[in-house]
């Protein structure tokens, strides 16, 4: 396990960097376009990086990007 320290600042900032590609991906996601390979990749990124937020962003941002029955299929 590892550690970061980080200001109030930096935290708020890693939560819109995380905050966006979650959209991103869900966006894509949706895309009729995209290959059923690559979205199974896409919903692996999409559960490790929501992972992630739930370590710096609050109880009632999180909920907002909880995976939905497209993520978890």
């Amino acid at each position: 396990m590892l550690g970061l320290l980080i200001t109030e600042n930096e935290q708020q900032e890693l939560q819109y960097i995380i905050k966006r590609e979650l959209e991103e991906l869900l966006l894509d996601l949706e895309d009729q376009r995209i290959d059923k390979l690559v979205k199974q990749a896409m919903k692996e990124r999409y559960k490790t990086i929501f992972h992630l937020y739930t370590r710096v962003a609050s109880e009632e941002e999180i909920k907002k990007y909880i995976p939905h029955k497209l993520i978890m299929e």
